[in-house]
C-alpha cells in the first residue's frame, strides 16, 4: 500500500480510538448545593427623642444704631478729637469736634444784658402798676391812666419772656459748639478738617454704635411654621418667646460663634425673593474681651432655634426609598418596607415622626435590588444623631 495513504489511516484510527477511551472513563462530579449570597447592610437603631427644630440663614453684619455727625451751628473747626477718624472709637459723652465759640459768647453776653435790662424795667413796670392802682382807688388818677400804666407793664413782661428766651437759646448755641459722642461706638467715615468751617445741618461723620449688632435674616415661607412663633406676630417679637439665634463665620481654620435672638420680624414679605425678613441682635462683643467681637460688614451664617417636638426620629437621607417608605429589619434578619411620616427633610438627614418605634433597626445601606422578606446579615452602626 502506497505510505503517503497508509500514515493518515493510522494517525485517524489512533485518534479515533484515543477520544473513545477519553468518552468511557470521564470524570464523575457531584452538584453542590446551591446557598444564595447573603447581603450585609449597615442598620440604625431608632430611638425617638425630643429635639428643636432649627432654620438656617444668612446675611450681613449691621450696626444697631448709625447716625450721621451733624452740627447744629455754623462756624470753624478749631478742634478735632483724635477719635473722629474712620475706625476711631469713642465713649458716650466725648467731645469730637469743637467749633469756635467766640461769636457764641458774645451772643450770650448780649442776652443776658438784655434780661438785665427787660427785668429792671419789669420791676419799675409793676411797682408803677400797683401805685396807679392805689391812686384809682383813691379818685386820683383815671381810668385812662390804669390802663396805659396796664399796657406798660404788660410789654415790659414780655420783654422779659423774650430776653428769656433769648438767653436759653444763646446758652444752647454756645453748648452746641461741642459736638458729643450720643454713645459709645465707632467711627464709619469722617469728611471735616481742621480749621474748615462747618455750616448748621452740614453732615461731618458718620458714626454707629458698638453695643449691639443686626442680621438681617431671610427666612423662607415654608420654614416660618418651624419657629413656633405665633401666627400674628408683627413687629418687634415679645422677649419671652424670642427664638435663640447662633451666628457663626469663619476665620482660616477656626471657626468663631456668637449668640443672639431673634428680635424682630417684618411685616411683609420681599417680592422678589418670596421671602420674609427677621432681624437677630446680637451683643457686639457676646464672647468677651479676649475674644474676637462680632465685625460689622461680616457675612454671618445662622441658625434659628426653633419650637420643641416630642418623639423625633432623625436619621440620614440615605435610609429613605420610593414612596416615603424605609426598610426595616425584623429579628429574624428579614427586610421589610414600611411607610413612615416624614416632618422635614434636611441636608443630610430627616426627621420622622410616625411609623416607627423605639428599638426597630432601619437599614442605611443603599441597596441595588430589595425584595420584601429578603435575608440579610445587618451591621448596627452608631447613630451619633441619636
Amino acid at each position: 500500500m502506497n505510505k503517503k495513504l497508509l500514515y493518515p489511516i493510522i494517525v485517524l484510527v489512533l485518534g479515533i480510538g484515543l477520544a473513545v477511551l477519553i468518552a468511557l472513563n470521564k470524570p464523575q462530579t457531584t452538584p453542590d448545593n446551591y446557598e444564595p449570597l447573603v447581603a450585609t447592610v449597615r442598620v440604625i437603631e431608632v430611638q425617638p427623642r425630643a429635639e428643636y427644630l432649627t432654620v438656617t440663614s444668612q446675611g450681613t453684619v449691621e450696626p444697631r444704631s448709625q447716625s450721621e455727625l451733624i452740627p447744629e451751628v455754623s462756624g470753624r473747626a478749631v478742634w478735632i478729637s483724635p477719635a473722629l477718624v474712620g475706625g476711631g472709637s469713642f465713649r458716650q459723652g466725648d467731645v469730637l469736634l469743637r467749633i469756635d465759640d467766640a461769636d457764641y459768647r458774645s451772643s450770650l453776653l448780649r442776652a443776658e444784658a438784655a434780661l438785665k435790662r427787660s427785668e429792671v424795667e419789669f420791676d419799675y413796670a409793676r411797682d408803677e402798676l400797683k401805685r396807679t392802682q392805689s391812686l384809682h382807688t383813691k379818685k386820683l388818677a383815671s381810668q385812662q391812666q390804669l390802663d396805659n400804666v396796664r399796657r406798660a407793664s404788660w410789654v415790659a413782661e414780655a420783654n422779659l419772656n423774650e430776653n428769656r428766651a433769648a438767653v436759653d437759646q444763646a446758652g444752647r448755641d454756645l453748648a452746641r459748639t461741642e459736638l458729643i459722642a450720643p454713645f459709645d461706638g465707632l467711627v464709619r467715615n469722617e469728611h471735616v478738617d481742621l480749621g474748615q468751617f462747618v455750616t448748621r445741618g452740614q453732615s461731618i461723620a458718620t458714626i454707629y454704635a458698638t453695643d449691639y449688632v443686626e442680621v438681617r435674616l431671610p427666612i423662607a415661607a415654608d420654614q416660618l411654621a418651624y419657629l413656633g412663633l405665633p401666627a400674628s406676630t408683627r413687629g418687634q417679637i415679645p422677649e419671652a418667646i424670642r427664638p435663640p439665634v447662633t451666628l457663626s463665620a469663619d476665620f482660616g481654620n477656626t471657626r468663631v460663634l456668637w449668640e443672639g435672638e431673634l428680635i424682630r420680624g417684618e411685616a411683609e414679605f420681599d417680592a422678589r425673593s418670596r421671602m420674609l425678613y427677621g432681624v437677630a441682635r446680637v451683643r457686639a462683643d457676646t464672647n468677651g474681651d479676649d475674644s474676637l467681637s462680632l465685625p460689622v460688614g461680616m457675612f454671618v451664617q445662622a441658625e434659628i432655634r426653633g419650637r420643641n417636638v416630642e418623639d423625633i426620629i432623625r436619621l440620614p437621607r440615605s435610609a429613605m426609598r420610593d414612596n416615603n417608605q424605609v426598610i426595616v429589619i425584623d429579628p429574624d434578619n428579614r427586610l421589610h418596607f414600611r411607610h413612615v411620616s416624614i416632618l422635614r427633610l434636611e441636608h443630610d438627614d430627616m426627621l420622622i415622626n410616625g411609623g416607627l418605634e423605639a428599638g426597630e433597626l432601619v437599614c442605611i445601606s443603599p441597596l441595588q435590588t430589595a425584595v420584601e422578606g429578603m435575608s440579610v446579615i445587618p451591621v448596627l452602626e452608631r447613630n451619633n444623631n441619636q
